[in-house]
């Protein structure tokens, strides 16, 4: 069996009573700013496609093509910029005011439309006979940034999500500086809301995000977009994701060490500044439970605050309908090896950002 066709190892497992009822397996990689590997499980050279995990780089033009001082947006329709939000009306009142402030509307978004990942919006919507447009679609923030930053540029707004639109190519340069790797022509795709999507390796998402949360690696006006989007998400984690999500309560807590960003299909990525690392994640079949508890192992490994911060999920049983439990989800024995051979990432890490 060839390397691209090795079976990645389990990471999660999911118990009922004492039987192995599921199993996710999948691969991670954490890495510095200069792509040394401090951990590396499973195929983390096989391309991913990170979806949604990369929006605060997709972010990055609004902010170096002067937009965000130019149109005098605030942190919050930064954070929103880079987020993949629940629909709830702070959401779409700071999209909405990210637009104005660039001199557009809704009618530009290209992203399509959706039912509000949150449950109450949805239902507030339902209840008033409404149908989702395209500002509910949780990328209805990312789309607005890039609308502003063509704005800016002098770019037609109209198109802005092809491939071959001027603001895209752009995006994908800025994917392939950071990651430190030349895009693939071949390894492109069309995400859910309508733009490029690049595949490219953990190996070199990690690095990216170790970029992403420190700035080396990248020419200075990029360091500080990185760092002025970091601060606008960790500002308002609630913007980045919603009440009750992942990402928004993981940054809450244990922000500015930590920047998190997740993706459809089993993808998370990370940045932790004051390590120096990032780290990069994609459980194969998708599931986010799979995801989510092996991003609090690793999360858990490298930052020991993060074990109380993410007592949750790291304990991870499993309710019936009657409030019962009746399992747990668990570390794989390969994941938990794994990280039980990393060293305290203190003593591992040379470079630290303070």
């Amino acid at each position: 069996m060839s390397r691209a066709e090795a079976p990645n190892p389990i990471l999660v497992e999911v118990v009922r009573g004492t039987v192995v009822e599921s199993r996710h397996a999948g691969a991670i990689a954490v890495a510095d700013a200069d792509g040394r590997l401090v951990l590396s499980l499973g195929d983390v050279e096989r391309p991913v496609f990170p979806r949604s995990a990369v929006k605060a780089l997709q972010a990055i033009p609004l902010v170096e093509s002067g937009a965000a001082d130019a149109f005098r947006l605030g942190e919050e329709e930064l954070a929103v910029a880079c987020a993949s939000h629940s629909g709830d009306k702070v959401h779409i009142e700071t999209v909405r005011s990210l637009l104005a402030k660039a001199g557009l509307d809704e009618s530009y978004l290209a992203c399509g439309a959706h039912w509000p990942v949150s449950e109450r919006a949805m239902r507030d919507l339902m209840q008033a006979g409404r149908k989702p447009q395209a500002i509910h679609n949780n990328c209805s923030g990312k789309h607005a940034g890039m609308l502003a930053a063509c704005v800016k540029l002098g770019l037609d707004p109209c198109g802005y999500q092809r491939p071959d639109h001027a603001l895209q190519i752009r995006i994908a340069g800025i994917i392939s500086e950071t990651c430190g790797i030349v895009l693939d022509p071949g390894g492109i795709g069309i995400d859910g809301c309508s733009v490029p999507t690049w595949s490219l390796p953990l190996a070199a998402l990690a690095r990216g995000f170790a970029r992403l949360g420190t700035g080396r690696g990248l020419a200075p006006a990029r360091a500080q977009a990185a760092e002025r989007l970091r601060r606008a998400c960790f500002k308002f984690p609630n913007l980045v994701a919603g009440e009750g999500r992942f990402d928004t309560m993981a940054m809450r807590a244990l922000a500015p060490d930590l920047f998190v960003k997740g993706g459809a299909e089993g993808v998370h990525c990370a940045a932790l500044p004051r390590l120096g690392l990032g780290f990069a994640l994609k459980v194969d079949d998708g599931a986010k439970r799979g995801t989510e508890r092996a991003l609090a192992e690793v999360l858990g490994a490298l930052l020991p605050e993060a074990r109380h911060a993410l007592a949750d999920q790291l304990e991870g049983e499993v309710f019936n309908w009657r409030g019962r439990g009746v399992g747990r989800i668990v570390a794989g024995s390969a994941l938990r090896e794994a990280l039980e051979m990393l060293e305290p990432p203190a003593n591992k890490v040379k470079g630290v950002a303070r």
